[in-house]
């Protein structure tokens, strides 16, 4: 996804509670599977987004992270009682659970995405509660403040306004999720617990489209409304997660837990942040250090690097991209440059990119680096036209603020590791094929989680075991 500006009104707690010690996983498609989009969709796209250790999380996941073919995963849960199916994106850019609901205005009714869009439909699930604003669960969502000219029988609202001017409003209500829990090496079953969740009324702009469709929005971020940090305070897991983006054949791993193989290197977390932010202290291109002008990582918010897998594209402050694509162009002086929706810098190139082109190596705190290379930073749009990832975060920022933010593009190949539990980020050059291993916090027993797509036919209500593929995140901005 390119950078994404949104803007949370009434920013809200949530809060999560499963009854007994499960491991879970949410089956994830990507939005894009299966249909062309426009490198200015894609752009779109990204501006729109902009005690406790008993469990393992497993999600199931689907879709590419090619720029020029996809550029959003989406997960299928269960929910109500008894159990529907339901695709929603999965955004670690953002905290709250909302799906579409019976009686919205302005809610799709068809998707472009190949999948059946369903409204939950509070009064059909026997174990769904509307939550009113005196009750103590509704103060908790909007951070245990009081909530203004609340009365009785008053229901717990909420309004979510994103930058490009898309809308969704509704109430809270109290109902069952259906997920699955990891028993084994690549064994799952489902199991189901209750939580507060958004419920739709009212859609506006993007959202109401049938382009890019789906049921609601499942919050991945670090705030207590969100599904790991929820899982976590309800004892479940631990507040750990990893994730891998196969480029070659699509789909990869996601799964919540301790991963113990393969050994990841970790950087601090900047605390206090609304998104995955670290220190990034230099950029390499090939040999060559990029003389940055001093004092450029001096301060805190100019030293921050955003890691956000909701995010197809790469975004750098203009001081390190202007110098990046110098040298990155420089290696090829005779290419015939054009701009592509007025923001892709793209070229014709027949020979192999990894060949002419350098790496990119992203230098971040306690040694860990990053190394991106061509062919992950350059995508094609046709068999002889290759673009650049790399994007300019002043120019895609409606307030021109320039920040680092890293997505898809330089995510993909590796195993991105989250450890919230001690505040660390790391990652890992791996085969997303492959599996991983993730150790039972209670038991101590180690499971093996693998990669594979996820299917749009099969149900999670149905499905006993359910393995995962790569989820990307989505990501706003509180303005």
């Amino acid at each position: 996804m390119v950078l994404r500006q949104e803007l949370l009104v009434g920013f809200i707690l949530l809060s999560f509670c499963l009854p007994g010690s499960c491991n879970l996983v949410f089956e994830v498609q990507h939005k894009f599977k299966g249909r062309e989009k426009t490198l200015n969709e894609l752009r779109s796209h990204d501006v729109r987004r902009h005690g406790r250790l008993l469990s393992i999380v497993d999600l199931e996941l689907g879709g590419n992270g090619q720029p020029a073919e996809t550029g959003l995963f989406f997960a299928r849960i269960g929910l109500g009682t008894p159990p529907n199916d339901y695709y929603v994106q999965v955004d670690t850019g953002s905290d709250v659970l909302w799906v579409n609901c019976m009686g919205c205005s302005n809610c799709p009714e068809k998707s472009d995405i190949d999948v059946e869009l369903r409204l939950f439909d509070p009064k059909g699930s026997s174990t769904a509660k509307f939550i009113t604003c005196d009750q103590s669960s509704c103060s908790a969502m909007y951070g245990g403040s009081t909530i203004r000219d609340c009365k009785p029988d008053m229901l717990c609202r909420y309004t979510i306004i994103y930058g490009d001017g898309s809308a969704t409003t509704g109430d809270f209500v109290k109902d069952y999720i259906h997920l699955q829990q990891v028993v084994g090496n690549h064994q799952t079953t489902v199991t189901n617990g209750s939580i507060e969740f958004g419920c739709a009324t009212k859609q506006s702009g993007e959202l109401g489209t049938a382009s890019e469709a789906l049921d609601g929005i499942i919050g991945f971020g670090q705030a207590n409304s969100s599904i790991i940090s929820q899982l976590a305070a309800s004892g479940k897991v631990k507040k750990i997660f990893a994730h891998c983006l196969d480029s070659v054949s699509g789909g990869g791993i996601f799964a919540i837990g301790d991963v113990v193989e393969p050994t990841v290197k970790t950087t601090p977390v900047i605390p206090h942040q609304v998104h995955y932010n670290v220190v990034l202290n230099g950029v390499k291109v090939g040999e060559t250090t990029l003389d940055l002008p001093v004092g450029l990582f001096e301060t805190e918010y100019r030293r921050e690097a955003i890691i956000d897998s909701g995010t197809t594209l790469a975004y750098l402050p203009g001081h390190i991209y202007h110098p990046l694509m110098q040298k990155i162009l420089g290696a090829q002086p005779g290419l015939k440059l054009r701009t592509v929706d007025h923001q892709f810098t793209c070229f014709k190139y027949d020979e192999n990119v990894d060949d002419g082109f350098p790496l990119v190596t992203l230098l971040f705190v306690e040694s860990l680096t990053l190394i991106v290379y061509p062919h992950e930073y350059l995508f094609q749009i046709r068999d002889d036209m290759w673009c650049v990832g790399w994007q300019n975060s002043g120019t895609q920022s409606r307030d021109g603020r320039e920040v680092t933010l890293l997505g898809d593009l330089v995510l993909q190949n590796k195993l991105i590791y989250y450890n919230l539990e001690n505040q660390t980020l790391g990652w890992i050059e791996y085969n997303c094929t492959s599996g991983i291993k993730l150790r039972e916090e209670k038991s101590g027993k180690v499971y093996t989680v693998g990669a594979h797509r996820l299917s749009s036919t099969a149900s999670i209500i149905e499905i006993g075991r359910l393995l995962p593929l790569l989820l990307a995140f989505t990501l706003f901005f509180i303005q």
